[in-house]
């Protein structure tokens, strides 16, 4: 076997003595850069896939809890149908606003009724709720305390026969001013219907009971303790109400969205995961070219351990800067979702999109040293004999 000239040995065994091996690793990454860089390219693809997915499904659901959490707090108290009972008295009001405390009931009267503004026309829900001030807010106008003349209109009623406050307005023949328009209910999400809904005084919906009773409350919390008393003050005796808790609403559609962030993250992980294939190639290819240094680095005196630290720091260095550069690209798109969608490019950097961003850099970084395992074994375990003949 031809051994190499002594002035050689000495040059492996000094490179090795004199570095650690992050410092050979970045000698033999820095070799064929292209195809590092490849792999480099991977991993970002995949680090970006998993972090933007997630930035995209925490910033779709801290829009859809900005606009929507207001409604978490109201309660909407119906007589119980199913018993027989088809309307609230105002002895079932006075029970309410009892166990309420510190919330505002607003009992309402209800009826379909034709809106008409000179020759066009439409069919809305008219409610008779003197107190829709203390539970809907206005965006123009002012909504006194108690509506008894005028009407109070929602926003889609607003925009449909596009009107303000001091137009008039007629609801089934009969000419109301309109004192104030409500703000838009959630951005299009209204289960009670409000945006296109007209509100008038007590006495404009005939009748001695009530349809419902609107609850608001201070917090989600205090919405659903007032929600228990109402149910044990009102149905202790026999079922007289169901209590419809409007918070149970923006719990499920916030559940199925933390869903969707999460099976968005996993598809994301499909890309790493190919990502660390093409890791694991590179390394292979840069194992069978260097077998002869591999054999050298053995026949030196050089441990099977050394060499494999030395292929999975180059593993690791691919990861990281690959891990880095996709988390500054991720960060970038979150900038510009957060920007788009709420209106703050600042608001991406929230504790939760952080924690995305770190973990897939991590994620890159393991990926890569997983798929630099085998390359390393099998490169530690090369008979320097064999290669050096090779």
């Amino acid at each position: 076997m031809s051994r190499l000239p002594a002035s050689v040995d000495d040059r492996i065994g000094s490179l090795y003595r004199r570095f650690p091996a992050a410092l050979v690793a970045r000698r033999n990454v820095s070799r064929n850069r292209l195809r590092s860089a490849l792999a480099v390219l991977g991993i970002v693809i995949g680090v970006v896939a998993i972090a933007s997915l997630g930035l995209a499904g925490t910033t779709l659901q801290t829009a859809f809890t900005s606009s929507f959490a207001g409604i978490g707090d109201q309660l909407v108290v119906n007589p119980a149908f199913d018993e027989g009972v088809t309307e609230l008295t105002e002895r079932d009001v006075e029970r309410i606003e009892r166990v309420a405390t510190d919330a505002a009931v607003v009992p309402v009267r209800s009826k379909r009724a034709v809106v008409s503004v000179g020759r066009d026309q439409t069919v809305v829900t008219a409610y008779a709720a003197s107190g829709v001030g203390a539970v809907y807010p206005s965006a123009e106008g002012r909504i006194p305390d108690r509506l008894r003349r005028g009407a109070v209109v929602g926003s889609g009623v607003a925009d449909r026969f596009d009107i303000e406050p001091g137009n008039s307005l007629s609801v089934d023949g009969d000419s109301y001013r309109v004192v104030a328009v409500l703000e838009s209910q959630g951005g299009g999400f209204d289960p009670l219907g409000v945006d296109q809904a007209v509100f008038l005084p007590n006495d404009a919906v005939d009748g001695d009971g009530y349809g419902q009773v609107i609850v608001k409350a201070e917090s989600g919390t205090a919405a659903n303790e007032t929600a228990v008393a109402i149910r044990a003050e009102l149905n202790e005796r026999e079922p007289r109400v169901s209590v419809f808790e409007l918070s149970s609403i923006v719990d499920q559609i916030t559940s199925f969205l933390s869903v969707i962030r999460t099976f968005l993250v996993a598809i994301g992980g499909i890309s790493l995961v190919v990502a660390g294939v093409s890791i694991l190639n590179v390394m292979l290819m840069s194992t069978v070219e260097r077998r002869e240094e591999i054999g050298v680095f053995r026949a030196v005196g050089v441990y099977k351990r050394d060499v494999m630290a030395i292929i999975l720091v180059e593993a690791a260095m691919l990861g990281l800067v690959g891990g880095l550069v996709g988390a500054a690209v991720s960060a970038g798109v979150g900038v510009a979702l957060a920007s788009f969608a709420l209106g703050d490019p600042l608001a991406a950097f929230t504790v939760t999109n952080l924690l995305y961003l770190a973990l897939a850099v991590v994620f890159g970084v393991v990926t890569s040293l997983l798929s630099g395992l085998y390359p390393a074994w099998k490169a530690a375990n090369e008979r320097p004999v064999e290669a050096l003949r090779d």
